[in-house]
């Protein structure tokens, strides 16, 4: 069956935070799992130098252009400032290095992994899976809390075995070996992550982003077994705000993936020694894909874009995810050969939006739930409900 979402844009199940369930053989072939710990102290001084040193443009060239011409002067320029007068890079490294981070080698790539497991000897193992320009740290407040015990939305008992890797060419895992690589291979690389260097026998997926396009390829190749009106849907007030933010997105959103797809080296190689160039990147990204006002439910570090920096190192590998996927955000999706059990959510202020009628046709559909604040980044803009929905993954588990 092919489907056919004339409606959806090439971002599609990437914006959409899907939650999905997926089995696969596990065997323990002796792969060299390490502990890492990570200590990027010898590059916070010369960050900061640059930082720093980095001259901005004293006044404005179009002052009130607004937020859809990209990143204004003044909030660059209050950004920068908290990253020299504020930001503690010592304490977020110490906070990271809370959990249990590893490496192992598969098929030449060095895969940097965080691995907690919860105490229930009965805990479902769950993979969670980022995109750009986010890391594992998008993932820091749910993973504590999906180890521990909890009830679902149906009154079951459920933890999780939580699995936050990198993925190739982002953050502390390394760069695929070909130009070629496409979500197809990190998804084969993650499920032998899985179920060959953890031995786990089955396991379930959640992907943002780019996650969610390896996560919808592990859930279609690794199991044991038109337009809104055109199809009579009626949207939910919450979704007719996810349907906007589309629109916003598809008119005057989506420079930077054209940029990131067709000359990836270009802004990699500029962006790749200015710490201040790639803030103001990756900071007009996430104002475009969060939630707005802040709820006390969400967990928005305010230094979240300025986390992402020390990592800068590896800025130009992470942009060539979109040249090595040019089509991975696909407008044709094939229904998946599969009756495992497929969960969606979808947030309010998500620049994207998947009805539960197209979605329902891509898989087995058991939990279509949509949030009414959230966005791009669940696990930093809605954490509790992002966590509630992995969860209810313990209503369907069979191991």
């Amino acid at each position: 069956m092919r489907l056919t979402l004339n409606f959806i844009p090439r971002l599609v199940l990437a914006t959409a935070f899907t939650t999905i369930f997926v089995a696969a053989s596990a065997s323990n072939t002796g792969f060299d799992v390490k502990l890492f710990k990570i200590d990027l102290a010898g590059e916070i001084p010369h960050l900061k130098s640059l930082v720093k040193n980095t001259r901005l443009p004293a006044t404005a060239l179009y002052p009130n252009a607004g937020p859809s011409k990209g990143i204004d002067l003044e909030t660059l320029r209050n950004l920068r400032t908290d990253w020299l007068t504020k930001y503690d890079w010592e304490a977020q490294q110490a906070e990271l290095n809370q959990f249990n981070h590893f490496t192992t080698v598969i098929e030449g790539i060095t895969v940097h992994f965080v691995h907690e497991k919860s105490a229930e000897p009965d805990a479902i193992p769950v993979i969670l899976l980022h995109g750009w320009p986010g890391s594992f740290h998008e993932f820091v407040p749910v993973i504590k809390p999906l180890t521990e015990s909890a009830l679902t939305s149906t009154g079951n008992k459920v933890a999780f075995n939580v699995v936050v890797p990198s993925l190739p060419g982002f953050v502390f895992s390394s760069a695929p070996p070909t130009m070629n690589w496409t979500n197809d291979d990190t998804a084969r690389i993650f499920n032998t992550l899985m179920t060959e260097a953890l031995g786990y026998s089955t396991y379930a997926v959640h992907g943002t982003d780019w996650g969610s396009g390896v996560g919808y390829s592990m859930y279609a190749s690794f199991q044991q077994n038109q337009e809104i009106a055109e199809n009579n849907i009626t949207l939910s007030d919450v979704q007719k705000v996810t349907e906007q933010r589309f629109t916003f997105y598809e008119s005057i959103g989506n420079g930077y993936f054209t940029e990131q797809t067709t000359k990836p080296n270009d802004i990699g190689l500029a962006l790749n020694d200015n710490p201040v160039g790639q803030l103001a990147w990756i900071g007009s990204k996430f104002k475009l894909c969060v939630n707005t006002p802040i709820r006390p439910e969400q967990h928005r570090n305010p230094h979240f874009c300025v986390t992402l920096l020390p990592h800068a190192v590896v800025f130009l590998s992470s942009v060539w995810i979109y040249a090595q996927n040019p089509t991975g955000f696909q407008t044709v999706y094939t229904k998946a050969a599969t009756d495992a059990p497929l969960l969606f959510s979808q947030f309010e202020y998500n620049p994207a939006l998947w009805p539960e009628e197209y979605v329902a046709r891509l898989g087995n559909l058991v939990s279509y739930k949509v949030h009414d604040f959230g966005g791009h980044f669940a696990g930093l803009d809605n954490p509790p409900a992002l966590i509630e929905d992995i969860r209810d993954i313990g209503i369907y588990f069979k191991a």
